[in-house]
């Protein structure tokens, strides 16, 4: 992950000791200091994770927009790319040899899309039910194979191009590989989304007539709304309707539902694509995600290339606002709208600009004002992501929870505390969800902590992963 040497020596008096040159050979080299803002900005983005995936179906403002818009939940994903981006230029600027460089790409990157597929496939039914098991005609990897694709190119390009552009950013702020590489992922993400012709489509539901047939009429290229985009139609025609998300946001659409935000039955006469699966991480957006992960890269460049806290700091701000503002303007202006199913490039400009902002704040607090121990938290969870991601995110504690009960399998623990505590005391559910997101960071937060004092990491991916 992310590691460097301190900018400033520490000065320290010195005792005059010998030593001989067989004891100066068997000394290791002292190990970098990691950068421990941003392990607590991964940490962040994990504890925000938590939240919203427990309590954004009660508060749907901090919950995935329906479609454009952009709500806290939505901030997750480009977070974790952005700090994707970062630990690439930290981590591979220690690996000078090319090829150990690839295998070590590679090597993670299956890991990603393992761990993808068996968490985010549908393997545990935890914690609602104590099952296990896939339908291999509906498997899927979501957001883990997000990350991993855009990891693989990222990284591959900076092993192949990291030497000139070194030489870039001595006399440039901004190396001129990345801004070709962002060009072309940008030309050929637009290019498909505005291009692409997209005619109607047929899908099947299950109702209690039985099966029934929609049709969705479109025959029309250039459109970013949920039933005629280019997106979803790259995505069923490669992935299929089965591996899809068969619950996505536009659910919850004024369109759909009368209880728009929240979730509820649909109303009469709601369009045929209010049915419909539509994946959040699929092909063309991924694509798009890429460039999340290239902005992060610059940011980490900047950190080891730049020597001082305001020269840093200067490049990091200008450009978290003038991505923040671009994207605003564009949004809107009605030009292109914020959109995270699409992943639209207003989208990949505000919530890149936010990351960069939020991470410069966590700089200017922890690595300049020495506050770390204010954000010990973030940090030991941040360090541990993937142990956190496993056991909070995928309902593998929660399901651990769920697994003791008393006389029947729904009269469980979790359930008693929320009938008599948050319903029957407090008359609220969304208070519950609260409570559990926050029980849920403690708990990780103790957990974690122990892991950091025994320098334990899980399968090793918590350095890049996220």
């Amino acid at each position: 992950m992310a590691e460097i040497k301190a900018d400033t020596a520490t000065h320290q008096k010195q005792l005059p000791v010998t030593v001989s040159e067989s004891d100066i050979s068997e000394q290791k080299p002292q190990k970098p200091k990691r950068v421990a803002s941003l392990d607590d900005f991964r940490g962040l983005t994990v504890a925000l994770m938590i939240l919203v995936d427990d309590a954004g179906g009660e508060w749907p403002m901090i919950g995935h927009a329906p479609w454009n818009g952009c709500n806290l939940a939505d901030f997750v994903m480009p977070f974790f790319l952005f700090i994707v981006g970062m630990a690439i230029a930290l981590s591979l600027k220690r690996i000078p040899n090319r090829l150990s460089a690839i295998k070590k790409v590679l090597l993670r990157t299956l890991k990603l899309l393992f761990w993808g597929l068996l968490l985010q496939g549908g393997y545990s039914h935890a914690p609602d039910k104590l099952t296990y098991g896939v339908d291999m005609k509906k498997i899927s990897g979501a957001a883990f194979c997000r990350i991993a694709l855009a990891y693989l190119v990222v990284a591959l390009v900076e092993i192949f191009s990291r030497g000139a552009q070194a030489k870039d950013l001595a006399s440039n702020w901004f190396s001129v590989f990345k801004l070709l590489m962002g060009a072309s992922v940008l030309v050929i993400y637009l290019s498909a989304i505005y291009g692409t012709y997209v005619p109607d489509w047929h899908f099947t539901v299950q109702s209690n007539n039985g099966t029934v047939q929609l049709t969705v009429a479109c025959g029309m290229r250039g459109k970013l709304d949920p039933p005629c985009n280019a997106v979803g139609y790259v995505d069923r025609k490669v992935l299929g309707l089965n591996h899809m998300y068969q619950h996505p946001a536009w659910k919850r659409a004024k369109a759909c539902t009368e209880n728009s935000p929240y979730e509820g039955p649909f109303r009469n006469g709601a369009p045929s694509w209010c049915y419909a699966p539509f994946e959040p991480e699929g092909i063309l957006s991924s694509i798009s995600a890429i460039l999340s992960t290239i902005i992060g890269v610059h940011f980490g460049h900047v950190l080891v290339h730049f020597k001082g806290h305001p020269a840093r700091l200067k490049h990091w701000v200008m450009m978290g606002f003038a991505l923040l503002i671009s994207g605003i303007i564009l949004h809107f202006t009605h030009a292109i709208p914020l959109n995270k199913q699409l992943y639209t490039l207003s989208y990949v400009c505000v919530t890149s600009g936010a990351a960069a902002l939020v991470f410069s704040a966590l700089y200017i607090m922890v690595d300049i004002l020495g506050l770390r121990y204010l954000f010990l938290p973030l940090e030991w969870i941040g360090m541990n992501a993937m142990l956190v991601y496993v056991m909070a995110a995928e309902g593998i504690f929660a399901g651990f929870i769920n697994g003791w009960y008393y006389d029947d399998p729904h009269n469980t623990l979790v359930y008693w505390i929320q009938k008599h505590i948050f319903v029957k005391v407090w008359h609220s559910k969304r208070r519950y969800y609260s409570g559990v997101s926050y029980q849920e960071f403690c708990i990780y937060w103790a957990y974690t902590g122990s892991f950091k004092f025994y320098r334990y990491r899980v399968a090793n991916l918590d350095n890049v992963e996220f």
